[in-house]
């Protein structure tokens, strides 16, 4: 087997044994239930806000580690804390423990980062689309093989709430091994660079062994955030897929509570199918909007998603104000599905914009813009140092958001057409 494939073959096993965690669709059931004796509001106010500060808090130096060690450590430090995530989830019952688990759950989620760059550092250019396609597969596979199973497990009253967790903390055991397997990485995109040089005496490009350099890591950082967001396309649609991912993160970590609220007697017992069927179907979406040229047709595509973002908005609210489990199951699922497929026409339009090897830098200061708005969000809308909103009342604002996000885009996009038929008619 040759070299890259194994490589791929291993992070893939990685990907999807993280993924894999059959415990996610049902961790406010778990958290909310009688094991801790915590509420939902709780759950809600005082744990779930830490979780999003803890990503938001340590992305950024995640990030520059990772670069520094050269993604291997950090694919490892990420096994470890989601072992000790789900043994303080398993193992500890006050808040303040519960709290401290966030903490770890920040890290688990920042450290993210490194997985999806490791391959890149590693593999040839040529190789990039087709092992990006596989590490995207496995994570996809976990997800939807973990929904699937905690149905089934629930469905059939094989396993509680709680007993779901020791699957999911089982899946992170045998990551750790196949994460230690990994070969590591002479070189980075920024701390550990490379330049290829013209030898003098031949006309092949010879590339220099990796050194350590702070200087040229700064020089050249600096050099792919100017030349980034000078662009005013890679700025506009920069700031669109963080806003769009910023009301997808609020929805995803809150829809819990609401299925909870609208279930009868409180308790949401088929959220693991639903969340299958939403990866499915997300990926259906993703894999079409890679198929089309959106970079070639961009005005368009900003009105498609502009559009698609107000779909989305009335589909949340639809869910909310009919107080009905089912139709907010079906309304997350096509939710899911048209937000990855908007979603994945931006990242595409950004990347296809963006100089060499920047990629993983700007759509890691994108998460980051994203992160912050989140957590204001959250302060403002979910905490009680704001206003403390119920699930329904939360999710209102959800919609009302990406109602007005995508009426901003509607209008940009409409200002830039009247602003290009004049300059034709001038020139």
């Amino acid at each position: 087997m040759k070299s890259w494939l194994k490589i791929s073959l291993l992070l893939c096993m990685f990907g999807f044994f993280r993924e894999m965690r059959p415990s996610e669709s049902y961790v406010t059931e778990y958290l909310a239930g009688d094991w801790r004796n915590l509420t939902s509001e709780q759950v809600q106010q005082e744990v779930y806000p830490i979780g999003t500060y803890a990503v938001l808090a340590q992305l950024v130096i995640i990030f520059l580690v990772t670069d520094l060690l050269r993604y291997k450590p950090i694919i490892v430090l990420s096994s470890i804390t989601g072992i000790v995530l789900f043994v303080f989830l398993l193992w500890t019952r006050s808040l303040w423990e519960l709290q401290l688990a966030q903490v770890f759950y920040g890290t688990f989620m920042a450290a993210e980062v490194a997985y999806y760059t490791y391959i890149y550092a590693k593999v040839a250019r040529e190789r990039y689309q087709v092992v990006t396609g596989h590490t995207r597969a496995a994570i996809l596979a976990g997800k939807f093989l973990g929904g699937v199973l905690a149905q089934i497990l629930v469905s059939s009253d094989a396993m509680s709430f709680r007993e779901l967790h020791f699957i999911s903390l089982a899946t992170q055991l045998i990551s750790l091994p196949i994460a230690l397997m990994l070969p590591g990485v002479p070189r980075s995109f920024y701390f550990y660079a490379v330049k290829s040089q013209k030898d003098s005496s031949a006309s092949e490009a010879k590339e220099e062994k990796p050194r350590f350099s702070l200087r040229n890591a700064g020089q050249l950082l600096w050099y792919h955030l100017v030349t980034s967001y000078t662009n005013p396309i890679v700025l506009m649609w920069s700031i669109w897929w963080s806003l769009a991912i910023c009301g997808q993160g609020q929805v995803i970590a809150y829809i819990q509570f609401l299925w909870k609220h609208q279930a009868p007697n409180n308790q949401s017992n088929y959220n693991g199918g639903v969340e299958a069927a939403a990866t499915l179907l997300g990926a259906a979406g993703a894999i079409i909007a890679g198929l089309l040229n959106s970079n070639a047709h961009r005005h368009f595509y900003m009105l498609i998603n502009a559009i698609c973002g107000c779909v989305l908005g009335g589909l949340l609210l639809v869910a909310t104000l009919c107080n009905n489990v089912w139709i907010s199951y079906v309304n997350y699922v096509i939710f899911c599905a048209v937000f990855y497929f908007i979603v994945t026409i931006a990242a595409a339009i950004v990347a296809e914009n963006l100089v060499d090897d920047s990629f993983g830098l700007i759509f890691g200061i994108n998460t980051l813009v994203a992160l912050l708005l989140q957590s204001i969000l959250v302060l403002i809308i979910v905490t009680d140092t704001g206003f403390g909103l119920p699930p329904k009342d939360q999710f209102i604002v959800y919609g009302s958001y990406f109602l007005v996000m995508s009426a901003i885009y509607l209008l940009i996009t409409f200002f830039l057409k009247i602003f290009s038929k004049k300059s034709q008619t001038v020139e």
